[in-house]
């Protein structure tokens, strides 16, 4: 298995997956592991061209992220799982529910769109990463990431996030951005047939609360709930994020799957 991943939980209880955003590792999710593996065996892994999974021999797509979710489930012998994913992970997420729905039982999706950004935005973004490296990127990020407010209360954890995006593959993140460019899921949505909490930040400039309400629009099965946060709202504030991620899993029958296991 050529993708970078652990689990974490116990063997036995349902499995979470989670996809973290452009420019972080799976480490981004540390701050929900405690709660998240009480109830679950959660899978983290690091998407194409971040950590140690390598990017492919041809062009990046959003395809080829969903695919590597269903290789790792095949990997480790799990038929159907549980799936949260942030930003570019909830796109995965979104991806997944249209093109793989059989493999899962409900999706979260959190600080995302059917369409991020624009196809220019993300071309101009892969370019200034190739000929100037992360270091522009990772300098904007913050501000983009989080409100100024956390930024001023949380400066080390923001700090840590951006000189580890400075730190990262420049070419892994530019195939990401190309892959980002060519994403559009908007007209799926009608066909993303799991159950799918949308979670928006609030004061997210990335992905707006008007995103996430065109996502619950046209979404057979979506529900909205909007956290006072900007893009990253499982750093910036994690106790909300968990707990409403865990009261929508476990409305879909996550906690009684696991109780009601025999051994």
């Amino acid at each position: 298995m050529e993708i970078d991943y652990r689990l974490d939980g116990p063997e036995q209880a349902p499995l979470l997956v989670l996809s973290n955003s452009l420019g972080t590792t799976y480490s981004l999710w540390q701050p929900q592991m405690a709660a998240l593996t009480a109830h679950f065996r959660v899978l983290r892994y690091n998407q194409r061209g971040h950590g140690a999974t390598p990017l492919p021999a041809e062009p990046l797509t959003l395809a080829q992220l969903g695919d590597d979710v269903i290789a790792l489930l095949n990997h480790v012998g799990v038929e159907r799982a549980y799936f949260c994913g942030i930003s570019m992970g909830g796109l995965t997420g979104m991806w997944l529910n249209r093109y793989a729905p059989s493999r899962f039982h409900a999706f979260a999706v959190a600080n995302t769109a059917a369409r991020i950004g624009s196809r220019e935005g993300w071309q101009a973004r892969a370019e200034t990463v190739r000929t100037q490296g992360l270091k522009p990127v990772a300098e904007a990020s913050p501000a983009r990431w989080f409100s100024a407010a956390f930024i001023q209360r949380h400066p080390d954890q923001v700090n840590a996030l951006a000189s580890a995006l400075a730190a990262a593959d420049a070419e892994g993140y530019a195939a990401c951005c190309g892959a980002l460019a060519a994403a559009d899921l908007r007209s799926a949505l009608p066909a993303m047939v799991r159950p799918m909490l949308v979670l928006a930040g609030q004061d997210d400039p990335v992905t707006t609360v008007q995103d996430a309400t065109e996502i619950v629009r046209h979404a057979p099965d979506a529900e909205l709930h909007i956290l006072p946060a900007s893009h990253l709202s499982n750093i910036a504030v994690p106790e909300a994020f968990t707990a409403r991620l865990l009261h929508f899993l476990q409305r879909q029958g996550a906690a009684d799957e696991y109780s009601n296991r025999t051994y």
